[in-house]
């Protein structure tokens, strides 16, 4: 299909050629919560499945470990989300923590069955929480049924439903050349020869993850027929796994070059024609009006080595696209102020995400931590609980990783014993950071099993679980997860917070950050001192009162229009409200 056809969306629900998830319970589809806009005032809280809770004992967490916390998250002492997101539940070889889809249609049986599926969205929805699935669409996995048809045969129903090439030539050794420069995330040639087809297959990651061909209209017609089973079943969105690169050029022209001294390979090109193409739009919008059927629908977009101009570009109602600029900020209050600004005078109006952590990243207390040079535990919490109000209070639409309730960091894991597949090929030559370490199970107890599994779990837990676990903070008043849900409900029930517009407010020093949220004449004023030492710091001319401080200051109590002006103690984040 030419780029001058565009997108083509097929009318039927179901794909003649693709498997679709068959509904087993419509009432869970019906009993979906109320609220059409939750999504810009809403909490989204991403599960890692493998990592979250395990029922069966093999050391990895499934859907029924989901369905027993599901409490932890909504219930009358839960947070007090409005979603979960969970990572990749397809069967799947593995290679890339589920992102290499051998089914779409399916539950891996790793994480439980399509009855067990079914009961966690029944048991979601009864709490008000609404899930969202992740889709990978820009590849499956090579073990995918696509793909085996695919290069069985140049000339079968499947044969172009992937991005095959002939060789630009031969070697003096008569090894093929691939058929342009285009290189892969991972490390290495894009393009991986198959002798079957005497051709070359496009992966923009791992060779085992070939890249779909978004051009061809079958595979619209397949993806669609796909989404649209979920949907019957009762999911609420999607995140798109890199949803940027799911269109390549039609002619594949090479990449030109990028920065030269840059780190890795990847960005010594400039990603011209493998991804980010203009038709992108038309096909985003098609799926947008597929999901748009049933109100309150939401999908978020995780831009692929973009910046926020991408971002914004892209970002459309209720399709949120995450910018990762936030997540890329050391603990600095100079660097978030610089930062926060630059995505305001970008978004505008627009709707943006807010995310300090995921599955790819460290885990934003421990890249905290190294920027203070400190590792104490009083050093630790007040940094989890700081970070927590910046995270829950700027604009957007917060995405919370799970463990971040309790300050979880990161663990040590050497690439020589690493599951992450770039992680063991990582040198000086590709420079990869462990995946493996920001992965590790969700201690829900101080057991040995950590209350996650009573076998052996399949990556190390946090060094500190025997003391920062849920129950352990769920009985302290003044911990991390007590922080987390006394904010959430503030928010919740602030305006201001979840929906006004941001101001930054001029700050007396250079460790603290400070700004305003007003909607419809409701204000709430946020400060945080990123520093070690105190700071005498006055907020807006007004009447205010203690909201919410993660240090010793009362909630209730005055703040401004005092004789004597009060001080930020230090890593205290505070929010007060006017009135």
């Amino acid at each position: 299909m030419s780029p001058a056809q565009g997108p083509v969306l097929a009318d039927s629900s179901q794909s003649a050629r693709g498997n679709v998830a068959d509904v087993t319970d419509p009432a869970a589809a019906l009993a979906r919560p109320g609220d059409p806009g939750w999504w810009r005032t809403g909490v989204v809280y991403q599960i890692y499945p493998r990592s979250f809770a395990d029922s069966t004992g093999d050391g990895v967490g499934d859907l029924p470990g989901i369905i027993e916390h599901l409490d932890h998250l909504a219930g009358p002492d839960g947070l007090g989300v409005e979603a979960i997101w969970l990572s990749p539940i397809y069967p799947s070889p593995g290679l890339d923590g589920g992102y290499d889809v051998a089914d779409y249609s399916a539950i891996d049986p790793l994480f439980g069955s399509m009855d067990d599926f079914d009961r966690l969205i029944k048991e979601a929805h009864r709490r008000g929480l609404r899930v969202l699935l992740d889709l990978v669409l820009n590849h499956t996995s090579d073990r995918h049924p696509w793909f085996e048809a695919s290069r069985a045969s140049r000339t079968g129903p499947e044969a172009d439903w992937y991005i095959w090439r002939d060789p630009a030539g031969t070697h003096r050794s008569g090894r093929p050349i691939p058929p342009n420069n285009w290189l892969s995330f991972f490390g290495g040639s894009a393009w991986q020869w198959d002798e079957g087809r005497r051709q070359f297959y496009l992966h923009t990651f791992l060779a085992q993850q070939p890249d779909l061909n978004w051009r061809e209209p079958f595979v619209q017609e397949a993806v669609f027929g796909m989404v649209r089973g979920w949907l019957r079943r009762g999911v609420d969105g999607f995140r798109l796994d890199v949803f940027n690169a799911l269109l390549k050029s039609s002619d594949l022209a090479s990449n030109p070059p990028g920065r030269r001294l840059a780190r890795s390979p990847w960005q010594r090109q400039r990603h011209l024609h493998d991804k980010d193409q203009a038709d992108l739009l038309p096909l985003l919008a098609l799926f947008r009006s597929m999901v748009d059927e049933a109100p309150g629908r939401m999908t978020v977009g995780e831009l692929f080595a973009g910046d926020i101009g991408q971002a914004v570009a892209l970002t459309r109602p209720g399709h949120l696209v995450f910018d990762f600029e936030l997540l890329g900020q050391p603990w600095s209050a100079a660097s978030f102020r610089r930062t926060i600004a630059e995505r305001e005078r970008a978004f505008g109006e627009a709707w943006p995400t807010v995310v300090l952590s995921n599955h790819d990243q460290s885990r934003h207390v421990s890249r905290f931590l190294r920027t203070l040079g400190r590792q104490d535990q009083r050093t630790h919490d007040a940094v989890a609980k700081a970070a927590a109000v910046l995270l829950l209070t700027l604009r957007g639409t917060p995405f919370v990783y799970y463990g971040e309730e309790i300050g979880l960091p990161d663990i040590r894991v050497p690439n020589a014993l690493a599951i992450d597949p770039p992680a063991r090929r990582a040198s000086w030559r590709f420079p990869w950071w462990n995946r493996d370490r920001c992965r590790s199970p969700m201690p829900w107890t101080g057991d040995p099993g950590a209350g996650f599994t009573t076998g052996r779990p399949w990556l190390p837990f946090s060094p500190d679980h025997v003391t920062r676990n849920v129950a352990r903070q769920a009985e302290d008043s003044d911990s991390v997860l007590a922080t987390y849900r006394r904010l959430l409900r503030l928010r919740a029930a602030t305006p201001a917070l979840h929906g006004g517009g941001l101001r930054l407010i001029p700050s007396p020093g250079e460790d603290v950050l400070a700004y305003e949220r007003e909607l419809d004449g409701g204000r709430a004023v946020v400060a945080i001192n990123f520093g070690l030492r105190r700071f005498v710091w006055a907020p807006p001319p007004g009447s205010w009162k203690v909201a919410l401080s993660t240090g010793p200051r009362a909630v209730g109590s005055p703040l401004g229009d005092t004789p004597r002006a009060p001080q930020l103690e230090p890593l205290e984040a505070l929010i007060a409200l006017e009135g």
